[in-house]
Parts: C-alpha cells; sequence; structure tokens
C-alpha cells in the first residue's frame, strides 16, 4: 500500500492535517491537564477520600493499558486510525461531562469516579496507540522527529497552563465544576480529526491473520531487539513511579504542605515548565550529543532532583517541591523524544499499531502498579515517606539504559540493521549496525521538542 505525502518548504507545520492533529492534541491535552488538578481534588475536597482511594483513582485511569493493551494494537492495525480516535474522544468528552452533571446533582460518588477513570483510560488506550500509529502515516519519516517535537511542544504547554487554570477553577467554580474542561477538550479534538482530510485507505486483512497471531508478532518484533527492550524496561520503571508521585502529589501539598487549590496548580504546573523547557531543547541536545547519549543522559542528570521532593516542609516547601519536578520532567520529555521518534523510524509500517501498543503495555501497564503502591504507602506510612520511595525509584530508572548497547552509542540504528532481529550477540551486534551507519556519515536526527 502506497502513501501519499503531502510535504511543505517549511516542515510539518506547513501541512494543513499536522496542524488539525496538533490543534486537537492542544485541546485534549490542555482539558486533560485541568482535570488532571481537578479530578484528585474532586475526591479530596468534596468527597473526603483516603490516600489508598486517591492511588486506587490513579490506578484505574492508567489499569486499560495493562488489561487491553496488547490486543488493543493488533484491533489499531486492523482500523483506520482517524475515525477511531474520533470516537475514542466522543467517548471521553462523554464519561468527563458526568461528572459535572453528577456533581451538580449533588449524586456524585467515588465508584463514578472510579467507573469515569476506567472509560477514559480505554479510550485512551485506542487513542494513543492509533495516534502515534497515524503519525507515520500523515508525516515523511525524515519529518517525524520535528513533528513528534511539535506534538511534545504542545502537551509541555498544556501541562504549564492546564494545572494552574485547573487549580484557579476548582478555587473559583469548585472541583466538579472545572471537569467540563476537560470533556470540552475531548469534543474539540474529535472536531480537529474529523476535518483532517489526508487520504487514509483500510487496512488490507491478511488471510488466516488472528488476534493471537498478531499480538505474537508485535511482541516478537519488540522483544526480539534489544534496543526496544532496554527502552521498554527503563520506561516501564519511570512510568511506575511516575504514577507513584501522581498518586501521592495532592495529598501531599493539600494534607501536608496545607495548600489551596489555586497553590496546588501552580506547583503542579512546574513540572510543565520543565517539560516544555525539555521539548525546546531536545533537538539542540540530540544534535550536541548524539540520538543515544541523550536517552541514557537525560534521566541519569535529572532523576537526582526527585530527592527535593520528600525534602519539602517548611515556607519554602512548595518552592522547593516545584523545583524538584520542573528538573525531573525536563529530562523525561528530552528522554521521550528521542526515544518515540526511534521507534517510529525503526518499525514497519504495517507493525506500527502492534508495536506502540506492545511498547504501551510493558511501558504503561506499570502506571496502575505504581498508583495502587502510592496509595498503599502513603495510606501506611504517610505521603512523605512514599515520596521518598518514589525519589529512591528515579535514581534507578537509568540503570537498563546504562546496561545496554546505548551507553557505547552517539546516535541510533535506523537502517536495515536496526529493523532485524537481535543476534545471539545482541548487544554486540546493535552496537557495531551503529558504528557502521555513523561511520557511513548518516546525518543526525534533530527535533524541536518531542
Amino acid at each position: 500500500m502506497s502513501v501519499t505525502f503531502r510535504t511543505a518548504a517549511n516542515g510539518p507545520l506547513g501541512m494543513r492535517d499536522f496542524r488539525l492533529l496538533l490543534a486537537g492534541a492542544a485541546a485534549a491535552q490542555f482539558g486533560a491537564h485541568v482535570a488532571l488538578v481537578a479530578l484528585p481534588l474532586v475526591a479530596v475536597l468534596e468527597l473526603d477520600a483516603s490516600a489508598f482511594q486517591i492511588g486506587l483513582l490513579t490506578a484505574a485511569e492508567t489499569a486499560a493499558f495493562l488489561v487491553i493493551g496488547l490486543p488493543a494494537g493488533a484491533w489499531v492495525d486492523r482500523l483506520r486510525k482517524v475515525p477511531l480516535m474520533i470516537r475514542a474522544d466522543v467517548a471521553r468528552a462523554v464519561a468527563m461531562a458526568s461528572v459535572p452533571v453528577a456533581g451538580v446533582a449533588d449524586v456524585l460518588t467515588m465508584a463514578q469516579l472510579y467507573a469515569v477513570a476506567l472509560v477514559t483510560g480505554v479510550a485512551t488506550v485506542f487513542f494513543d496507540v492509533a495516534h502515534q500509529s497515524f503519525l507515520p502515516h500523515l508525516l515523511p519519516r525524515d519529518q517525524l522527529v520535528r513533528g513528534n517535537g511539535a506534538l511534545e511542544t504542545v502537551r509541555s504547554s498544556a501541562q504549564v497552563t492546564g494545572p494552574g487554570l485547573g487549580g484557579g477553577l476548582v478555587q473559583l467554580l469548585g472541583a466538579h465544576l472545572a471537569v467540563v474542561a476537560d470533556a470540552v477538550g475531548y469534543a474539540l479534538s474529535a472536531l480537529c480529526l474529523w476535518r483532517i482530510k489526508q487520504p487514509e485507505p483500510r487496512p488490507e486483512p491478511v488471510p488466516g491473520a488472528s488476534l493471537r497471531a498478531d499480538i505474537g508478532e508485535g511482541l516478537r518484533f519488540v522483544l526480539g531487539r534489544p534496543l526496544l527492550r532496554a527502552i521498554a524496561v527503563a520506561t516501564g520503571l519511570g512510568n511506575f513511579f511516575t504514577a507513584l508521585l501522581m498518586a501521592t502529589q495532592t495529598v501531599f501539598l493539600v494534607r501536608v504542605l496545607g495548600l489551596e487549590p489555586a497553590a496546588v496548580g501552580l506547583v503542579l504546573s512546574a513540572a510543565a515548565v520543565g517539560g516544555l523547557a525539555g521539548a525546546l531543547a531536545a533537538g539542540a541536545l540530540a544534535a550536541r550529543w548524539g540520538q543515544a547519549r541523550v536517552i541514557w543522559l537525560s534521566p541519569l542528570a535529572t532523576g537526582p532532583f526527585a530527592l527535593l521532593w520528600p525534602l519539602s516542609e517548611g515556607v519554602g516547601g512548595a518552592a522547593l517541591f516545584a523545583l524538584g519536578s520542573g528538573v525531573v520532567f525536563f529530562g523525561a520529555v528530552v528522554y521521550n523524544v528521542a526515544q518515540v521518534s526511534f521507534r517510529q523510524v525503526l518499525c514497519p509500517p504495517h507493525l506500527l499499531g502492534r508495536m506502540n501498543a506492545t511498547l504501551r503495555f510493558l511501558m504503561w501497564g506499570t502506571l496502575p502498579l505504581g498508583a495502587l503502591a502510592g496509595g498503599v504507602l502513603a495510606d501506611g506510612f504517610g505521603a512523605r515517606a512514599a515520596l521518598l520511595c518514589c525519589a529512591a525509584g528515579f535514581l534507578v530508572v537509568p540503570l537498563p539504559l546504562l546496561l545496554s548497547a546505548l551507553r557505547g552509542m552517539r546516535d541510533l540504528p535506523t537502517g536495515p540493521e536496526a529493523v532485524r532481529p537481535a543476534a545471539p550477540d545482541t548487544d554486540a551486534a546493535d552496537a557495531t549496525a551503529a558504528g557502521a551507519e555513523a561511520g557511513a556519515g548518516r546525518r543526525d536526527r534533530t527535533t524541536s521538542p518531542g
């Protein structure tokens, strides 16, 4: 199946359909980051939820990645991506809109919040896998790093403004009404996607294909490549401890530091400021240090700043917490730009959905486990102890990358050697392939934010 790309002299932003994809991402991400503050505050302030209940709510939002992550990739590869993303956005908008409706009617319960989290989580699995699989269909491969960079800039910008506005809306209107912004964001995202005109033929069915065989093919592709394995393990660890942070930070900021909702939003925006800076710097860092080096160097250099979270207390506690978040998430975004772009270039188009879903299962399947661990730790030992465990975990994240062939590379292999399954001495084979490509003068890949 051939694909015709609509290119432009000034890159992805010169393409109408990519601008629509970007606008939809902006609307959805903005609403989601308002809800990132508002939804836990609904539970804490209006339903008096315990730390364990907040952890359970966070786990419910991400449980779908663990439960349906693998089959989702096989299904996505059999469907057109844009209609699937539109349906997922509509489902998320309806689910989120039920929260303010129930709040106004005074019938809102934790059970409904759990249900909303589960529904939006399932829809998000399909949306995210389809979104990452659609981008290589929309852009030529030499534009993928720039495209991912632009999408990451949008996401990081939403992280900067969303939590602060979310905290302000909670203080002004009440937590349940602030969730309206999330429902509106998903609806606008669906509208932008609906206007995309890029031809997208329905994938041709493979005779005799089965769901189990499709899932197995995706697993073999990922697990047969040592660089992808190392990235999957490191990202899975990072997501586990990020979920632990998400499950405990609102409880810590409200009940330990005593912050008001608006202040909570501002503190959480610090992570987004760091993420935005990372998105803007990712291209220059990859050009300066090499894409492979950036993958392991960014978490190694920024992870220790997570120790500022449990050390936060007193008058300057909020500032210390914000500084730690900003630096840690700067490194996380730089890391994501490099590794996501590498994955998209590496994978054959017909396997993109399964590759992305397999990696999401391995990487994001740890999210509900981390959230539950955070809730249990905070309930049993206090939010500060939970954050101390979280900070220690961020120090471990770079280890799988440092123990892989990545540590000896400057740039990542993207040619036939990278696509070929691993040989018995897999790390040496990957390193040799990378060196051969570097010697041939392969030009560096740079990115805007990613």
